[in-house]
């Protein structure tokens, strides 16, 4: 990790601390670089960072310069800020971090407050765009909605995704208290767009918005029909009351992506409706050319290797869901690591019935199960054979045997960080890795 930036990543020691008040006061000593952006800003619990994704590379293959601001990061702190589809570079990066830093230290000396990881990130964001002369973005929100960082923007368009149960002891136990947290990121007199979800999170969306903004649900607004679909991706009819796409082969596998694209795509619409122009041939090309590793990622082929970071329930299920979808009848061998504060009893439970074999490993992150840990959940969730593995590396080198022998899948999931390390050690992360910016780390590691 770059020096500077060891000192922002140490203010990991503050936690999250929901709340706008210091971030504004942040950004007012650079100058307020998030007045100046045009945001797609994107909440929920499951897809923000697709739909992020979809729409970025859309906008981009519009003609437009285009940001875009996700977290976590899978290996480099540098993949969380893209600019025009490409990781920013170190130097640039560093510079900001500089700029950032020393604001950071002046609100911290006149205001007494303590100035968060995330919250340096997300100015860091804010100040890489304004230099680049980016101002339209697809903004991934941290966590929650209302209180989160990036909710300091007044964006085109606001997006809210599937919610499902996570980080309940900051958002709440329902999901109809998780959706009024997301709903925070509704402005008055902007679109609202809602994906596909549970109706009583629905419902709250749906009342927060038309008390002030155009409200927009995803699955009525769009037609998706997969025509053809397999572990590489799938081909999809695409239809609106604006238009009729041509076939669309996305890169992204799994049924769970068709529901995002819908999302993108009604967000995408809605901001042409404020004023972009987003010809057809550009949905097309951007859909196609999307890059989000990662998310039921095959990251290699003989056998397949299928990578995910999903980490809760509602991830298992479109898990199993996108396997079955894909047509994957072969036995699966399961390689699995979660963080601590994650329901990772639930959701092997969900997996259990179509896996074969299972492997435990740690994470690479400080909240981290132990391996022998992972594997006494496994045990519990049915998994009886389950073994312990001492690193990410060895596990694929088993689970992959196995399947050879077995002709059998590979599935690696339980946490975005896993899947990090699973595609740097497959060679299959799409940009540069040459450093290893381990989340919640201070310490890293250089690839030889």
């Amino acid at each position: 990790m770059l020096n500077v930036l060891h000192e922002l990543a140490d203010r990991r020691r503050f936690g999250m601390k929901p709340g706008l008040e210091t971030i504004r006061m942040l950004l007012a000593r650079l100058g307020n670089p998030e007045r100046d952006i045009a945001a797609l800003h994107i909440a929920g619990t499951n897809g923000k960072g697709a739909v992020a994704a979809l729409c970025e590379s859309v906008l981009r293959a519009a003609g437009y310069p285009v940001a875009r601001y996700t977290s976590p990061h899978l290996v480099r702190l540098n993949e969380r800020f893209l600019i025009n589809g490409a990781p920013v570079g170190d130097d640039a990066l560093e510079t900001v971090a500089l700029e950032v830093g020393e604001a950071v230290r002046a609100v911290e000396a006149g205001g007494g407050v303590e100035v968060t990881f995330f919250e340096c990130l997300t100015a860091v964001a804010f100040v890489l765009f304004r230099a680049a002369g980016v101002k339209l973005v697809a903004l991934e929100a941290g966590l929650g909605g209302r209180l989160d960082a990036t909710n300091v923007v007044t964006p085109l368009v606001a997006v809210v995704t599937r919610i499902g149960l996570d980080h309940c002891d900051w958002l709440g136990d329902t999901v109809e208290k998780i959706a009024g947290e997301k709903a925070g990121i509704i402005k008055p007199g902007r679109p609202v767009v809602c994906a596909a979800m549970p109706d009583g999170a629905r419902a709250v969306i749906a009342q927060a918005a038309q008390r002030q903004s155009l409200f927009v649900d995803a699955p009525e607004a769009v037609s998706v029909t997969v025509t053809r679909s397999g572990l590489e991706g799938q081909t999809l009819r695409i239809a609106t009351q604006n238009r009729a796409l041509p076939p669309v082969r996305l890169p992204l596998a799994g049924a769970f992506q068709v529901e995002n694209v819908c999302t993108a795509m009604a967000a995408l619409e809605a901001a042409e409706a404020c004023g972009l122009k987003i010809p057809d041939a550009a949905f097309v090309k951007g859909f196609g050319e999307v890059c989000w590793p990662g998310r039921f990622q095959l990251a290699a082929k003989a056998p397949p290797v299928i990578v995910d970071g999903a980490h809760n329930p509602e991830g298992a299920r479109a898990l199993r869901q996108a396997l079955k979808g894909c047509g994957v009848k072969a036995p699966v061998g399961l390689v699995a690591g979660f963080c601590g504060d994650k329901d990772a009893l639930s959701h092997l439970r969900v997996l259990a019935p179509a896996v074969k074999r299972a492997w435990g490993v740690a994470v690479p992150n400080p909240r981290s199960l132990t391996a022998d840990q992972t594997v006494g959940v496994m045990r519990m969730a049915g998994l009886d054979g389950a073994e312990a593995c001492g690193g990410v590396e060895e596990a694929l080198n088993v689970a992959r045997s196995w399947a050879r022998g077995a002709d059998g899948v590979v599935l690696v999931c339980g946490s975005l960080f896993l899947a990090g390390a699973a595609l740097v050690a497959l060679d299959a992360f799409p940009w540069a890795c040459g450093r290893r910016d381990d989340n919640e780390l201070l310490k890293t590691s250089v690839r030889g």
